[in-house]
């Protein structure tokens, strides 16, 4: 009987050593599970503080793996740990989403910010935006002043490039040959992105809008082939300053043309000048260019700016008007006319204007 009690109090004895053997086991497990938990997020947050942190450009290349681009940040510096990437990425399901290109991240954003912009596709962008009645010049020279183009390159591509579009076929190589074509907008590029593509960005957009606009076959109706209606748009460009009133200058142009008069548009001397002038004068008229409406009937060779939206369909719908004339007035805009008696009594007005500083 003694025995059996010595025995029971062994074993209770036995089993308080068990379950106290656990306790401390699982304490110890808590302990080094905080610990290691501790140390692993402590390696997700950002490598720099507030007001320290330094951007980087990085690229991630096509068919990169979690602990390619883990290793890559990591040595970039843009995150502590390439091996706490890789995990994280696994545990939040994004191993699999993580996208190449250029990314433009800084030293404050912690892992998980970073990885969820590579999977998002959070590509850098550079943004430049072309105005309209832009010439090809203009916008080589705005390109290079942004560091994305050298501007010779530039020049000489648009002069002698290959590119595949239609509406620039039978186009001769030369200065002028993407004038006209490039169209203006906003755009968003890569960093490095190369000349050719930028062009072809600029051509693509072109292509879109003019197959928004049926611009071949409203080009027709007029009596224009493409070329010619893209030419006169970037008159309409250059002249008028009010999308309101680009169709009735678009009419004026027109009606001239069915006469056969002369353009006499201010905007093609200014185009041959290359530099704009605030006043032209006789002698600027004379100057000897088939771009120079003053002195040649029709339209010039081929455009004198980078037309928009605005001005392309103005071209090809012009107002139903019999105006021959227009002479600008204030703020921009213009003063309609039929007759020459009435243009020369507006002008009047304008060069007294002038004069006097009104």
């Amino acid at each position: 009987m003694e025995t059996n009690i010595t025995d029971a109090r062994t074993s209770t004895r036995s089993g308080r050593n068990v379950v106290l053997f656990i306790i401390i086991l699982i304490l110890l497990l808590s302990a080094v599970s905080a610990v290691a938990y501790y140390r692993f997020t402590s390696l997700l947050t950002p490598v720099s503080g507030p007001g320290q942190a330094v951007a980087k450009v990085i690229t991630v290349p096509p068919g990169a793996n979690p602990v390619q681009i883990g290793n890559l940040l990591e040595s970039k510096g843009l995150i502590k740990n390439g091996t706490a990437f890789r995990f994280y990425a696994k545990l939040s399901g994004l191993d699999n989403r993580l996208q190449a290109g250029e990314f433009k991240l800084n030293s404050g954003l912690s892992t998980p910010e970073i990885i969820e912009r590579i999977a998002k596709g959070d590509t850098y962008k550079l943004v430049f935006t072309i105005p309209e009645g832009y010439t090809l010049k203009q916008i080589a020279d705005k390109l290079a002043e942004k560091k994305l183009v050298n501007r010779d390159r530039f020049l000489n591509l648009a002069a002698n490039g290959n590119f595949n579009y239609s509406f620039l076929q039978g186009l001769p190589n030369g200065p002028n040959r993407l004038e006209g074509y490039l169209f203006p907008d906003t755009y968003q590029i890569a960093d490095k992105t190369t000349e050719e593509k930028i062009m072809n960005m600029m051509l693509t957009r072109f292509a879109k809008e003019s197959a928004a606009l049926n611009l071949e076959a409203m080009a027709a109706k007029q009596g224009l082939t493409l070329k010619e209606a893209v030419t006169l748009a970037s008159i309409i460009e250059r002249e008028a300053q009010k999308d309101e009133e680009r169709p009735k200058v678009a009419a004026v142009f027109l009606n001239r043309l069915k006469k056969g008069w002369k353009l006499e548009s201010c905007a093609t001397i200014q185009y041959i000048l290359g530099e704009p002038k605030a006043r032209l004068f006789a002698k600027d008229l004379q100057i000897e260019s088939p771009y120079n409406t003053y002195k040649y009937s029709g339209l010039p060779p081929g455009p004198i700016s980078s037309p928009g939206g605005p001005s392309l369909r103005a071209a090809v719908n012009p107002a139903d008007v019999d105006y021959f004339f227009f002479v600008v007035a204030e703020d921009g805009k213009h003063i309609f006319s039929r007759t020459l008696k009435e243009h020369n009594r507006n002008k009047a007005v304008y060069l007294d204007r002038l004069k006097t500083g009104q």
